[in-house]
């Protein structure tokens, strides 16, 4: 997993509430055996039409935000079921950071599982980044995981919390095997020992 420490990048707004994991990535597409190919499925049934056209007034759609990297949302973000094709999506399609007012608790999960950074700002602190994302042209901001802040460069700053031990994985890029592999010298003489 790639280490996370700062990301500066295009904010993304979508302005929604309640966004399930199905929306994220519908689960017919659950079937792909690997872990490609994800991105251009996100947000795949609101952002094209039945004939696969792009719908033109979707936010991903819009030469506006092209190459953007942070997405910023409504409350209760990655709600619904545990796909762990959600981050993949999300990440795939080229987002470091998701900020939102609140996430469903296994998506928060599964994103720093992946090295995705979910950030938890107050409706009021989002809100004034949808709004600067809308109004601005190629409007950005750095996230700082070491100092836990997010900041624009025309004013706004805010901290977020970030459990210890999950931004301590972040910060060295260290996923569950990784965590384990640290650990190889040890494991190894426990084996030897109980051969």
């Amino acid at each position: 997993m790639e280490a996370f420490k700062q990301h500066t990048g295009k904010v993304v707004p979508y302005d929604m509430p309640n966004v399930d994991t199905d929306q994220i990535i519908p689960a017919r597409f659950l079937k792909k055996i690997d872990r490609v190919g994800f991105g251009e499925l996100l947000f795949n049934d609101v952002r094209y039409n039945a004939d696969g056209s792009p719908k033109e007034d979707f936010v991903l759609n819009q030469e506006k935000y092209a190459g953007g990297s942070v997405l910023v949302s409504g409350p209760q973000f990655g709600i619904g079921s545990s796909r762990e094709h959600a981050p993949w999506a999300i990440q795939q399609y080229g987002f470091k950071v998701v900020i939102a007012p609140s996430f469903g608790d296994i998506f928060r999960s599964n994103c720093f599982q992946n090295g995705l950074l979910p950030v938890q700002l107050s409706e009021r602190d989002v809100q004034t980044l949808i709004a600067r994302a809308q109004e601005l042209s190629d409007y950005q901001v750095t996230v700082d995981l070491e100092t836990q802040e997010v900041h624009d460069s025309v004013g706004f700053s805010a901290k977020f919390e970030v459990d210890s031990f999950r931004r301590d994985c972040l910060l060295r890029g260290l996923d569950d095997i990784g965590l384990t592999l640290e650990k190889i010298s040890a494991i190894d003489a426990f084996e030897k020992a109980h051969a």
